[in-house]
C-alpha cells in the first residue's frame, strides 16, 4: 500500500462503502507516509504554512485524526527545522549529482530518512527499506536505486560514528 489516500481493495468494505482508518491503528509504515505527505505539502508551500496548519487540512479533507501535539507533528517539523542539517548529511555521497538535480520526492525521502539515522534507534536496514518503499510509491520510477545507493554509505557513516563515540 502506497498511501492511506487511495481506494484499494484493503480500504474497501462488502459494500464498497470507504472504511475510515483509526490514526491508532496505523501501522509504522503508514505514519512514515503521513509524515512523507506532510513534508510534501510544506514544500509544495514553500514552507510557509504551519506544520499544525497542515495536520488541520489534512485531518479535514481526508477524515483523519492526526493529533496535532503527537509524534508525527514533532518529526515533522524537527525535518522542516533541520533540513538544511539534514541534506548536508547526504550530500557528499550524491556523487556527481547536484543536490539541485535531486527530485522534490527523493529530496524528502532522503531527509526523512536521515532524521530517522540521527534520532531513532530503528535498524538502518529497515530505515532504508522503509525509504525504498516510499521512494517505490512516491518518486520516479528507479528512484528507489537511488535512494538505496546514497543512505548505504550514509548508514555506514552513522555507525563508524557511533562507534567511535562508545
Amino acid at each position: 500500500m502506497c498511501s492511506l489516500f487511495s481506494t484499494t481493495e484493503e480500504n474497501i468494505t462488502q459494500d464498497s462503502e470507504l472504511t475510515p482508518k483509526s490514526y491508532d491503528d496505523l501501522s509504522r509504515r503508514d505514519v512514515r507516509s503521513l509524515v512523507f505527505h506532510f513534508l510534501y505539502a510544506a514544500d509544495a508551500f514553500n514552507y510557509e504554512e504551519s506544520v499544525q496548519s497542515l495536520i488541520d487540512n489534512f485531518n479535514r479533507g481526508f477524515d483523519l485524526s492526526v493529533p496535532l501535539d503527537g509524534e508525527i507533528f514533532a518529526v515533522v517539523n524537527d525535518i522542516i527545522e533541520r533540513r538544511d542539517e539534514l541534506e548536508k548529511v547526504y550530500e557528499p555521497f550524491l556523487a556527481n549529482w547536484r543536490s539541485e538535480r535531486v527530485s522534490v520526492c527523493t529530496k524528502l525521502i532522503l531527509l526523512f530518512a536521515v532524521w530517522e539515522f540521527k534520532n531513532t534507534e530503528t535498524d538502518a536496514r529497515i530505515i532504508i527499506n522503509e525509504a525504498i518503499e516510499l521512494a517505490k510509491c512516491f518518486a520516479e520510477e528507479d528512484a528507489y536505486r537511488f535512494v538505496n545507493g546514497i543512505l548505504d554509505p550514509v548508514s555506514k557513516e552513522f555507525r563508524k560514528e557511533a562507534q567511535v563515540e562508545n
